[in-house]
């Protein structure tokens, strides 16, 4: 025989709370930053049986607005290079805000305790696999395409693959190289990473930040840097060359494509997981 217990007003007040959604693939959100008006990062959990390669991306977002006639909710999912190296216990994302973007209008509000749907199934093609050996890596980002390099940086194999790391970051606005100038400058003092890859690692690293439209210590978009020889003569290097040279591209659709034309000319090719060679683009990422 069930007992009917008496309904008050809490009882009743709680059988009529909505219920909190559980996210299908639900990771907590543990730091959030904002860098400008426009940017900020974030790190979450990171699933037990998640392996990645440094450099690879994987799906994720929060529950999409009600259907207006169902009511029922669709995940919205957007490719999101993991910016964390392979061996962090964390994930971390670094991400754009564009206000009436589906995704980014409600992740930019995104709090420690939060929850974001996190699809663990890593792709992309900025991995040192789809690369033949040499002796210089060049990562070229605009805006949030620094995010794969951020993990490249912390990558221990990014160093015993090279002599020289060349990371190139073009921006608009001088703030938007925050993110990136912070990182870098943080490996100095990274006792964890200085100890894993070796004492001062990070001497192998020139980075050449510029913008273009804010004034800033060098001015210009990177491809026009490189076809005028400024750009090889401030970093002290030769121009590419493929029998030295290998390169990661990660940017805006209209950036990508010029520079794959670039190293085309300098005589690089195409490569892809599956037959490495001189450079690679993420296809995925549109900043």
């Amino acid at each position: 025989m069930t007992e009917l217990k008496p309904v008050n007003e809490a009882t009743a007040a709680k059988a009529d709370a909505p219920k909190k959604m559980v996210l299908p693939d639900a990771q907590s959100v543990t730091f959030v930053k904002h860098w400008t008006d426009r940017l900020f990062s974030f790190r979450v959990t990171r699933p037990a049986s998640l392996r990645f390669r440094s450099g690879e991306f994987v799906m994720i977002g929060l529950m999409g607005d009600p259907d207006p006639k169902t009511g029922k909710q669709k995940p919205l999912l957007r490719a999101y290079s993991i910016a964390s190296p392979s061996w962090d216990e964390e994930l971390e994302f670094y991400s754009i805000k564009v206000q009436d973007g589906p995704l980014t209008s409600k992740l930019q509000h995104i709090q420690v305790g939060d929850e974001v749907i996190l699809r663990p199934k890593p792709v992309g093609t900025l991995v040192h696999d789809a690369l033949l050996p040499g002796k210089r890596i060049w990562f070229f980002a605009t805006g949030t395409g620094f995010a794969p390099f951020a993990s490249l940086l912390r990558e221990p194999q990014t160093y015993e693959d090279y002599d020289e790391v060349i990371i190139t970051h073009t921006c608009r606005e001088a703030g938007e190289l925050e993110y990136g100038a912070a990182l870098i400058e943080s490996l100095k003092t990274d006792e964890l990473l200085n100890e894993l890859i070796g004492e001062g690692f990070w001497k192998k690293i020139k980075y050449y930040p510029t913008t273009t439209r804010e004034e800033s210590p060098k001015m210009g978009r990177i491809t026009d840097l490189m076809r005028s020889g400024e750009a090889f003569a401030d970093l002290g290097v030769a121009p590419l060359n493929p029998e030295t040279d290998r390169a990661m591209i990660c940017g805006n659709l209209a950036f990508n494509l010029e520079l794959k034309q670039m190293l085309e000319d300098y005589g690089l090719e195409e490569g892809a997981n599956s037959d490495p060679k001189h450079y690679v683009v993420e296809k995925a990422f549109l900043d």
